[in-house]
């Protein structure tokens, strides 16, 4: 089968550069930037200090310092962010025209193989001719069942945790201090991980964002994102067994392959009122 080829509008990035660029960033971020090695990518993120997830980033390091993989519409408010963090640091911080490019399902001539799943297949910087579009990378994805954090939870209102960072190499537990890291090594380590981003299934078009998820009258969660058939939703983990619904629908959470062996528990298909 041929991969797949498209861009992403919705990404842009953010080169940061200078002789301490990969120790500054080492120090904000989830991810180990001081390991980096020019042409490797690395997921993560940059976290409020409380720990709720801001910034998704995909990390590419460049003999001369880092490239910054974001959402297009944040990429502003994530360069002043780190400008206030500067300080003293010998950085240099800029936007990068190029763009941001996928393959699918597998890894493209050229391409860098995601560095959450093999199953997403690859990234690229730079153009490439192109075969496919957005939504049939979105549709894979959402397939995949991992979900897109600056639609899903880049908020301020969710932990990196319940957007599954921990289990897609997004947080690094051993580096060190970064911002929001006591929170979020408190939850990994008590085992404190009540809610989780999982997709749902159901007929139809997608609910809503925001669209409550019930097990019978308990509120289980809330529809993030989604399409025709499928869509992401945050669900708290000790409501997931019995008769899901959203919208009226019945709806079936899926717990992807690749969470095997984490916390949620094997879940029920939900059954319709019919």
């Amino acid at each position: 089968m041929t991969d797949c080829i498209a861009r992403l509008s919705d990404r842009a990035l953010i080169r940061v550069s200078g002789p301490d660029a990969k120790p500054f960033l080492h120090n904000l971020l989830t991810q180990d930037v001081e390991g980096l090695r020019p042409g490797e990518v690395r997921f993560g993120a940059m976290l409020s200090p409380p720990g709720r997830l801001l910034f998704d980033l995909f990390l590419w390091g460049e003999a001369d310092g880092v490239v910054l993989d974001v959402a297009a519409d944040r990429r502003e408010a994530l360069m002043t962010r780190l400008s206030m963090y500067r300080l003293r640091a010998q950085v240099e911080i800029s936007a990068d025209d190029r763009p941001v490019m996928v393959s699918w399902p597998g890894v493209a001539g050229g391409f860098t193989a995601d560095p959450r799943l093999a199953a997403l297949g690859g990234r690229a910087l730079g153009e490439r001719t192109t075969d496919a579009d957005e939504d049939g990378w979105d549709a894979h994805r959402l397939a995949v069942g991992v979900p897109d954090p600056a639609a899903d939870g880049g908020s301020d209102s969710t932990y990196p945790i319940e957007a599954n960072f921990d289990l897609l190499n997004g947080i690094d537990f051993r580096k060190g201090c970064f911002v929001g890291q006591e929170t979020t090594s408190r939850m990994k380590r008590r085992g404190e991980i009540k809610k989780r981003m999982l997709p749902i299934a159901f007929e139809g078009p997608a609910p809503a964002p925001g669209t409550e998820v019930l097990n019978g009258e308990l509120r289980a969660g809330q529809v993030l994102t989604g399409r025709d058939g499928g869509a992401m939703a945050l669900l708290r983990l000790d409501r997931l067994e019995g008769t899901l619904t959203a919208d009226g629908r019945a709806v079936t959470a899926r717990r992807p392959a690749w969470m095997a062996g984490s916390e949620p528990p094997p879940i029920a298909a939900a059954t319709s009122s019919d």
